[in-house]
């Protein structure tokens, strides 16, 4: 009887470490970013890189390497680089604009927006600024680029159409990053030494709105989820990335990150969240529905990282490293969402 009972016992416990495990091993896929691919890029080695942004109609991603000013155009079936574009100092925001076939980029170093033909791959113009131009959204329907020009305190407004910039909007803070929400129509812009969110609306480029984003504090990466009425936001001075409700403009949930935050992109069709951290991870959160998240994980990537892509066809993540392992490189990772 006692044997019986003993082995009873070491049945349930294997059973609950069985189920432990299990549940531990979900979570873990859950969160992790699967490694696919390493595409060496033409460098320098061992400077900064910034934003990056996708084309889908040519599936070209565009890659800024902020310390050597040169973009990237690689061909995303192939993982080959096509083109180094050089002549863009400090290249920092870059913008696809699909009806005119351009990409803008954000020449902090020369405070200019240069003006690239997806066809020709080719500059075929250069658009005078203020202060240190960064993140940009496009107003499709307005024909309308808005980049950030940081250090003025400013938002440059350009019309596509023309490659001349309209007019600067002025705020009392240093701006952070642009986004366009098709649903409501409006542009939003992180002020980042207020902790305000602003609107704008592309009609008449008028500010309509200010809005507080409370436990925030240093918000400047951005990103939507304009369908269910969501803005994440990435809080540089306290590490949270906050959730906003776009219809109140309240922030709904606060979640912790590692230092550093700095771009965030949304995959809507896996419901995930990522947030570059300087400090060498790409945080991972799960939007279980528009009121609820979780964070999956923290991937380790490489001290540095805190610029990514996420392609919503493939579901691939892409981050380019400066240095790995202590290391000097010039390198984009490619990485599989996996745990869906």
């Amino acid at each position: 009887m006692a044997t019986s009972r003993q082995n009873f016992r070491i049945a349930c416990a294997v059973a609950l470490m069985v189920s432990a495990v299990c549940v531990f091993v979900a979570d873990l896929a859950a969160g992790e970013l699967k490694k696919l691919a390493a595409i060496e890029l033409p460098g320098p080695s061992g400077l900064r890189f910034d934003y990056l942004t996708i084309d889908y109609d040519d599936h070209y991603l565009f890659c800024a390497h902020l310390g050597p000013g040169k973009m990237y155009v690689i061909d995303l079936q192939t993982n080959k680089v096509v083109k180094t574009i050089s002549d863009l100092p400090g290249i920092e925001g870059i913008e696809y604009a699909p009806d005119v076939k351009k990409v803008y980029t954000s020449n902090w170093h020369e405070d200019q927006i240069g003006v690239i033909d997806v066809q020709t791959l080719e500059i075929i113009k250069k658009i005078p600024t203020e202060s240190k131009p960064d993140g940009s959204a496009y107003a499709a329907p307005f024909h309308k680029l808005y980049v950030s020009d940081e250090r003025a305190k400013a938002v440059a407004v350009v019309d596509t159409r023309r490659d001349e910039v309209l007019r600067m909007l002025r705020f009392d803070s240093e701006t952070g990053m642009p986004q366009y929400d098709p649903v409501a129509k409006k542009i939003y812009v992180n002020l980042q030494d207020l902790n305000v969110f602003a609107v704008i609306d592309p009609e008449n480029d008028r500010l309509v709105g200010m809005h507080p984003v409370s436990k925030c504090k240093g918000n400047h990466g951005m990103a939507l989820d304009a369908e269910h009425r969501r803005a994440f936001l990435a809080c540089e001075q306290n590490s949270l990335l906050t959730v906003l409700d776009l219809d109140k403009f309240e922030p709904i949930a606060y979640l912790p990150l590692p230092d550093g935050a700095d771009v965030v992109k949304f995959d809507p069709g896996l419901n995930r969240i990522y947030v570059a951290c300087y400090s060498g991870v790409i945080s991972v959160f799960e939007q279980k529905d528009p009121q609820h998240y979780r964070k999956l994980g923290d991937v380790a990537v490489a001290h540095a990282v805190h610029s990514i892509a996420v392609d919503t066809e493939t579901h691939r993540v892409y981050a380019p490293l400066q240095e790995q392992d202590g290391i000097p490189v010039a390198r984009l990772m490619i990485y599989q969402a996996i745990g869906k």
